[in-house]
């Protein structure tokens, strides 16, 4: 018995001492790596977009992989890291997977595709690197509203947009919010552009004569009895309840004269528009005069010089020291200060500060459009919209241009370079166009050709429809039947938003919500062209600084 336990012991030795022998010289499975992504039979790196809400996901790796791992290394998550179920199948000998969601994702949605490395093959080998890219669907196409004439559509988008002005406006004040944030800053310009929008709400039964001129009333008594006054300009913000003034930036707490001249634009329209033979009115034009007489544009000039300034301060006078030159949104700034009859400039300043001696004229061409004026590509849309609320451009020109060729040409090169897109923004097109002063993700900033970050502003096309009625139309309606779940809100469009990083902004802006209502009107009937050049001490101004019109 011992001689058969010793020799099964002998024979162990010699067996265990082979196996231990291959363990050692058995070499790990081999790694594998990624070779190839298609989606719907396409190859686009790592970034798709404009994808249908069925996408196909290929995914070809350079070995046969274990079906075991994919469901722990696979995923396809949203912004909210809300996972998406998925189906998967295999082709070419199990190194291809083949992913379907298992139910439609949303539409212009970001979604992001990784793939670990906990993912094995057969062999048992990991993936070497992970693979990462970004899926973005595609717009939904349907209409989101029922379709209505144009004529319908342009009241509807005036009727909801004035009411930004009308139920938001500050209860005590009238004045309009400077966004649907602002609590109870208020804001000149913005509150300027509401008032020209009242005599367009009126003609079209948005509201009764009385009504408006109660507001526009209301207006007028917290501008002159409340709001600060320095030298007859206003603050750029003011707080509603007081009017004290809210700093609009360093150094900046005293007197913004561009954004006054956007106020007595508004004003001096109401006045036109207010004409009754009645007390309240005849009332209402006196006190719109005296606050227009009062304001001091000579005293901008700092000190007598050929340019007006931008700010003073009673605290910090001339600091922010900036020059109002053009070409930009303030020439209704200069024809405002000509056109005074108490504190009036000469023409000099007009040449040498806004116009700087012709250097406003750019005569370039783009696109094959002639820019008679401004930077290249013309600058943000909004430099053709807020003074030509008031100034009709259509037969207007002086020595530095012809108007009507500026407003159409800027806004036409605006409307091509989206179309031609040269950065490849995705969703820039003939229908979504338009850049302008807007809110951002995270900031705020003047978009233009040659600041471009992929954000498109309603507003810009929108209040362009006097100048490219065809383009503009058709890109309200985009925004409208094709946009609106995303778009359309409480008081009009939203701010902005981008298609190219599914960013949508939640907010409303005065300065953007006016320009709005009062195009269209113009584009429509004219009337704010109408009133405002009405105005004999508008005409006079203009004939001072040399225009025609």
């Amino acid at each position: 018995m011992r001689k058969i336990l010793l020799f099964s012991l002998l024979l162990a030795v010699p067996m265990a001492c082979r196996k231990n022998n291959d363990n050692q010289n058995q070499e790990p499975a081999a790694s594998f790596y990624f070779s190839s992504l298609k989606i719907n039979g396409k190859f686009a790196g790592t970034d798709y977009r404009g994808l249908n809400i069925m996408p196909e996901v290929k995914i070809s790796f350079s070995a046969a992989i274990s079906s075991s791992s994919v469901s722990d290394a696979l995923t396809i998550t949203d912004k909210n890291n809300s996972v998406v179920q998925l189906t998967t199948t295999f082709e070419n000998h199990d190194s291809t997977l083949v992913i379907s969601p298992t139910s439609p994702l949303e539409y212009i949605t970001k979604y992001t595709l990784a793939v670990s490395t906990a993912l094995k093959s057969k062999a048992g080998g990991h993936l070497m690197t992970g693979v990462s890219a970004d899926l973005t669907t595609a717009i939904d196409s349907s209409n989101k509203f029922p379709v209505i004439s144009d004529d319908s559509l342009l009241t509807l988008v005036q009727k909801k947009t004035f009411s930004y002005f009308w139920d938001f406006g500050h209860p005590y004040s009238g004045m309009a919010r400077e966004r649907n944030s602002s609590g109870d800053i208020v804001t000149t310009g913005g509150s300027g552009f509401g008032v020209m929008a009242i005599p367009v709400a009126i003609e079209r039964k948005f509201i009764t004569r009385d009504q408006g001129l109660a507001r526009v009333r209301k207006i007028v008594d917290f501008l002159t009895g409340n709001a600060g006054h320095f030298h007859g300009a206003f603050s750029h913000w003011m707080n509603g309840n007081t009017g004290a003034v809210v700093p609009f930036g360093t150094n900046d707490n005293g007197a913004d004269i561009v954004e006054t001249s956007y106020m007595m634009m508004g004003l001096l329209t109401a006045r036109q528009y207010f004409n009754g033979s009645n007390s309240g009115e005849i009332t209402l034009r006196t006190d719109i005069n005296n606050l227009w007489n009062n304001v001091e544009w000579d005293w901008f000039r700092k000190d007598g010089g050929n340019m007006l300034y931008w700010n003073w301060s009673p605290d910090y006078g001339w600091a922010v020291n900036v020059g109002v030159r053009g070409w930009n949104e303030c020439l209704i700034t200069y024809v405002l200060a000509a056109s005074s009859a108490t504190h009036s400039i000469p023409k000099i300043v007009y040449d040498y500060g806004f116009a700087n001696n012709g250097g406003i004229k750019n005569n370039n061409s783009y696109y094959g459009i002639l820019l008679p004026l401004g930077q290249a590509f013309g600058g943000p849309l909004f430099f053709e919209q807020y003074s030509f609320l008031g100034i009709n451009p259509t037969n207007l020109s002086d020595s530095y241009a012809d108007y009507h060729i500026q407003t159409v040409n800027h806004s036409r090169i605006n409307y091509e370079y989206c179309k031609n897109n040269p950065h490849n923004y995705y969703g820039y097109s003939n229908l979504c166009w338009g850049l302008t002063a807007s809110d951002i993700n995270g900031g705020y900033t003047a978009s233009s050709p040659t600041n471009d970050v992929g954000v498109i502003a309603p507003t810009a096309a929108v209040s362009s429809i006097p100048f490219t009625p065809a383009e503009s139309l058709q890109a309200l309606k985009f925004f409208y039947y094709q946009m609106g779940d995303k778009l359309w809100g409480q008081y009009g469009f939203y701010d902005s938003f981008s298609l190219n990083d599914i960013w949508f902004a939640d907010s409303f802006l005065a300065i953007d919500q006016g320009p709005q209502i009062g195009m269209i009107e113009n584009y429509r009937t004219g009337l704010l062209w109408n009133l405002f050049m009405s105005c004999p001490e508008v005409q006079a101004g203009l004939t001072k600084l040399g225009f025609n019109y």
